[in-house]
């Protein structure tokens, strides 16, 4: 009987957690989503292509620039990063745009502010900026080589589809009211589909932590500096996670004692390196590149995760009491309104998407 008791103490445990986190970060999420559909009412994947086709250092810059506000997952990412590579982008561009792309974006920057700091919230996107463009300019060093499906179905002259014999004509002209309205029903159907529920998987990972992991567990067993920030490398290479849900189980590592460089390791790390990306990372850059990727990445994780460390120290931070906190705004009635209105969102997008 004190077993049921105790579980499910342990239940309801991790349900005020995850609500509580899901609270806190849901208004966030929501203006982040709808910055997403304006991104993408008046930046269309056409703008973004014409400027990443050459082989230089402008060129990784504007795709690391690009991508760092583009509200894309670790997997919906992939498409666009071969679709780019197809329309003539350079190789180092593609891989700056494939690393900047998941590790931020304009939903993440929101959540990361409602459950971390204003301090990771302006490091996060700088870091990935860089990392990005260290790995873009890397890349850029390797010879260029024909993609393994060559474009088969461009008209000549003018890289247009060949099912015309020209370019095709402009797109009509398009009212800002209908762009707004395309934009926002394309962020909060398909890309909160996308999103949504791997959101959702880290809202509950990070309940569990918080309910589970004792809160001197990283100041026991994982004191030493360096080797948190090898640990955290270690856990977000191989996780598959995208960058919003990333950061409510960053938020949960932290409030457990975790310093805030290794959580940016986490952060940086995580969303930028999976199974899947290295698959298309290996069929469409190489594998000199894959190593490359991989290598600077994980190098400029662990600098900037060092560098984070030297900083917080610096400005006498401590982000465990921002976090612990922010938790104390979780009554207002309009955030868990807005809580309520994001689940049922995502699931009306997920069941739109199946549908």
């Amino acid at each position: 009987m004190n077993k049921k008791v105790c579980s499910m103490e342990l239940v309801i445990s991790i349900v005020v957690e995850c609500w509580e986190i899901l609270v806190e970060s849901a208004p966030y999420v929501l203006f982040g989503f709808f910055a997403a559909g304006l991104l993408k009412a008046y930046l269309p994947e056409q703008v973004v292509a014409r400027h990443l086709g050459q082989n230089n250092v402008l060129s990784v810059l504007k795709a690391s620039l690009f991508g760092i506000p583009l509200p894309l997952c670790s997997c919906g990412v992939i498409p666009a990063a071969i679709a780019l590579r197809k329309q003539g982008a350079s190789k180092g561009s593609s891989a700056a745009f494939l690393v900047s792309v998941p590790e931020t974006g304009v939903d993440s920057i929101a959540i990361t502010w409602a459950l971390l700091d204003p301090v990771m919230t302006i490091v996060r996107p700088i870091a990935s900026f860089f990392t990005a463009t260290v790995t873009g300019l890397c890349i850029n060093r390797l010879p260029e080589e024909l993609l393994p499906s060559p474009e088969e179905t461009q008209a000549p002259g003018c890289g247009c589809p060949s099912e015309t014999d020209g370019c095709p004509p402009s797109e009509p002209v398009v009212s800002h009211l209908q762009r707004i309205r395309h934009g926002v029903a394309y962020a909060f159907g398909e890309l909160l589909g996308d999103i949504g529920k791997w959101l959702l998987l880290g809202i509950v990972i990070a309940g569990i932590i918080a309910s589970l992991v004792p809160d001197d567990f990283f100041i026991r067993y994982m004191g030493n500096e360096y080797v948190s920030l090898l640990i955290m490398l270690g856990v977000g290479i191989p996780l598959y996670i995208c960058a919003s849900a990333s950061t409510p189980v960053a938020a949960a590592l932290v409030l457990k004692g975790l310093s805030p460089g290794a959580a940016l390791v986490f952060l940086l790390a995580g969303p930028a390196t999976n199974a899947a990306t290295m698959t298309v990372v290996v069929r469409y850059f190489g594998k000199q590149a894959t190593l490359i990727y991989l290598v600077s990445i994980a190098l400029c994780s662990l600098l900037f995760g060092w560098l984070t460390n030297r900083l917080y120290a610096w400005l006498e931070l401590d982000i465990t009491q921002w976090v612990s906190d922010s938790g104390d705004v979780t009554d207002s009635v309009l955030m868990q309104v807005a809580a309520v209105v994001l689940l049922a969102l995502i699931a009306r997008s997920v069941f739109l998407l199946r549908k």
